[in-house]
């Protein structure tokens, strides 16, 4: 199922189209045999286009164009040519050679779409000089096309400066490069770390098929420990021959350690417990600088300051007062606040609602827990501007969701009142970077959706309970509109989102909402008490229905948020204990897969086809491993679960961590509009504690598609900006790794 586009649409053509001025050509010659006409500019600026803030002309047989300083964004100044031929499936050459002066400017090169939606199959964005003044890239069309455009963008910079280009070509039917990964030693270990008294387990690459010696060194190179590794086969869900090492019986804390094997060395790690303290709050802290509607702190987030986005300072539009799409409703709300859902300007009810679950749990966790800590998520502890008010952090932090997630409820004497909008976002996609102040699209609120109705009566209902001793007059308005949305919900049962809904932000379609009405009915019966909401609980299909399956919960599959909750927090529900029995049925299952794969992960789709976002469905199998040992205590589903972070961590195929700033090789380059470091070096990369999406087999994006054809599983993956289908981050994602570090960190 395809869970969300966030295309790299870009609105060039559509924001130039009124300042575009045709280049003044020379005599016309003879066509290239090409796509470009007239890339060498022997012709001089024939075929080619300015915006009409940029000076271009042909000098010394290259075109240079002058662009003026003081613009926002990339497209405000570019020069390009329209009416370019693409055909689907074949590979393409784009290459050109180009100078800025000064020296160092950043242009944005692409190949895309001239008409709407502006979709950019391919784009890149060297830094001129210091990268070479020869740039070449191949990449596959996705689409058949005789309206393409190749383009340079030159805008978003504070100084005037000179482009210079010539030998631009786009050439058809050339081989693709083959993207070759750089997975250094062949020993995959967890590079961040390993709890003393927890599993130690790695992975060797080799092309051995008997046991091999393997030693444990600490940071002076001396052996501490040694054994033999086992043998595995090939695996599956890389194509490698691998062997398993268990070297669990060294419980020493240290840092530096390496695992020797077959000549390799691995990457170091420590076996320690700080690491798992810092990304329990570094993947909490990830959230305010993903919030809408205030300016972030430089103070409290050094390198990461911006204006409040979408609070309709020009030449933003603003959230405060946005309007239905037209034709869908004549009133306007405020839907300020919130947090961004992922590297686009959108904000949506449904993966916000599993978000403020997930971390909502992670909290309530810590209350119920035999080994909950409540004080390690308390006040104080995530450095966000509501710190020191005597409310726990990460209550602060989902409070600023929350607060979105109600106003996105259709107000009374409105037709479908109490129901929720599905989503608010722009009215077209936007390119990268864009930081939200400087986003100028307008904004539009998206129909009611029964899945997202449900969402905010299951959250807003979890609410209620956890914020009472804080604010009761907040947790009471947040169980009237959990009320009120369940009971639209029952009056409109099957109003489903429009899965071509992904113009401008991604569709999140759901045609099936059966879990997400057991969910909600179980957050108002765990809050309430009351048989209304018991009896349909227990008269739910999904009640007795086998949910664990081998994707895990997402945010289209809720009925496991239910299940989780009904069985951990305190109720008198009948039957508590066969509740409870399935979640750690469901953890049997998922610690057998563990225990069969080479890697040691809880993760094994049917035909080995990795989903979307697959980093954090490893991760959530692991909270239902995690959650039966704070059932039953068995150490084998507390083992389980933190053995699980090792895949997250590096040990796997691609010998990385997804998690940026964890490891000594992460992925650091998600797919952003303002952790955009890869595209203009004056922006950060994403903070540390984010978790990028990981190895996506239908890889839907022009770049991967681009580099991984006929990838297998683990290495359906590349740490690029442009490949939002296997390199995003998202707020479920990481209220799925907050969950899991907060667990492990509990378990030191």
């Amino acid at each position: 199922m395809k869970r969300r586009r966030t295309a790299l649409a870009v609105s060039l053509t559509a924001l130039l189209a009124a300042a575009v001025t045709a280049v003044p050509a020379a005599p016309a010659g003879a066509e290239e045999t090409e796509q470009v006409k007239n890339g060498t500019f022997d012709n001089g600026t024939e075929s080619w286009w300015s915006s009409s803030n940029v000076t271009a002309g042909v000098s010394d047989g290259r075109l240079c164009a002058d662009a003026p300083g003081g613009t926002a964004n990339r497209w405000d100044a570019a020069v390009g040519q329209n009416d370019v031929t693409l055909v689907a499936g074949e590979s393409y050459r784009f290459s050109f050679s180009a100078t800025g002066t000064p020296a160092d400017h950043v242009v944005r090169a692409i190949v895309g779409l001239s008409v709407s939606p502006y979709d950019t199959y391919h784009e890149v964005s060297p830094q001129l000089s210091v990268s070479g003044n020869t740039y070449s890239y191949t990449f596959t069309s996705p689409v058949d096309t005789t309206q393409g455009q190749v383009g340079f963008q030159l805008g978003g910079t504070p100084d005037a400066w000179r482009f210079c280009v010539d030998d631009v070509s786009l050439l058809g039917g050339v081989a693709p490069e083959p993207h070759v990964p750089d997975t250094g030693p062949r020993v995959r270990v967890n590079q961040v770390g390993y709890l003393p008294s927890g599993p130690k387990n790695a992975t060797l690459v080799t092309d051995a098929t008997s046991r091999l010696p393997w030693q444990l060194k600490d940071d002076g190179g001396r052996t501490v420990a040694q054994g033999w590794s086992v043998p595995r086969g090939v695996d599956a869900s890389s194509g490698q021959n691998v062997h398993s090492i268990d070297f669990g019986r060294h419980q020493r804390p240290g840092e530096g350690y390496t695992l020797v094997a077959d000549g390799e060395t691995s990457r170091p790690f420590d076996i320690g417990t700080a690491a798992y303290e810092r990304l329990r709050t570094d993947s909490a802290k990830y959230y305010y600088t993903q919030r809408s509607g205030i300016a972030i702190s430089d103070e409290l987030r050094p390198g990461y300051a911006r204006p409040a986005g979408h609070v309709g300072v020009a030449p933003n539009q603003g959230d405060t007062e946005v309007p239905c799409r037209p034709g869908e409703c004549d009133y306007t709300l405020d839907v300020s606040g919130g947090w961004y859902d992922a590297g686009d300007h959108g904000k949506y009810v449904v993966n916000g609602g599993i978000s403020t679950w997930e971390l909502l749990s992670t909290y309530e966790r810590s209350l119920h827990a035999r080994t909950g800590e409540p004080s390690k998520l308390g006040d104080g502890t995530l450095a966000i501007p509501e710190s020191g008010n005597k409310v726990p952090d990460i209550l602060d932090e989902v409070r600023w969701e929350l607060d979105f997630l109600l106003k996105m409820q259709v107000p009374d004497g409105q037709p479908l009142a109490g129901m929720a909008h599905h989503k608010i976002h722009d009215e077209a996609w936007t390119g990268l970077p864009l930081l939200p102040d400087d986003d100028p699209q307008k904004r539009e609120l998206h129909p009611p959706t029964t899945a997202a109705t449900l969402n905010l009566a299951a959250t807003a209902a979890q609410a209620a309970r956890l914020y009472r001793p804080y604010d009761r007059e907040f947790a009471a308005k947040a169980l009237a509109a959990a009320r009120e949305a369940f009971a639209a919900a029952l009056a409109h049962p099957d109003v489903l989102a429009d899965e071509s809904d992904g113009i401008g932000g991604g569709a999140y379609p759901d045609g099936q909402v059966e879990d997400e009405f057991y969910w909600a009915a179980a957050e108002l019966y765990l809050t309430t008490g009351e048989r209304g909401f018991r009896d349909r609980v227990l008269g739910s299909p999904v009640h007795t229905a086998d949910i664990f399956g081998p994707l895990g919960f997402d945010w289209a599959r809720t009925a496991a948020a239910a299940r989780l909750d009904l069985a951990t927090v305190p109720s008198g529900l009948p039957g508590r204990d066969k509740v409870r029995r399935s979640v750690v049925q469901g953890a049997d299952r998922y610690l057998a897969t563990l225990k069969a794969h080479p890697y040691g992960m809880p993760y094994a789709p049917e035909g080995n086809v990795y989903d979307w976002g697959s980093s954090h469905q490893v991760l959530n199998n692991a909270v239902v491993l995690a959650t039966a040992y704070d059932i039953t205590g068995g150490s084998k589903y507390r083992d389980g679960a933190v053995q699980s972070m090792d895949y997250i961590l590096g040990r796997n195929a691609l010998n990385m961590s997804y998690v940026t700033g964890y490891g000594e090789v992460n992925a650091h380059n998600q797919h952003s509009r303002w952790y955009a470091h890869q595209l203009d070096p004056s922006l950060p990369e994403p903070p540390d504690g984010t978790l990028s999406g990981g190895p996506n087999s239908n890889i839907q994006d022009p770049y991967a598609q681009s580099k991984l054809q006929g990838c297998v599983a683990q290495f359906c993956f590349i740490d690029d900006i442009q490949s939002w289908s296997t390199n995003e981050h998202t707020i479920n994602w990481n209220a799925a790794l907050a969950r899991m570090a907060s667990f492990v960190a509990d378990q030191s």
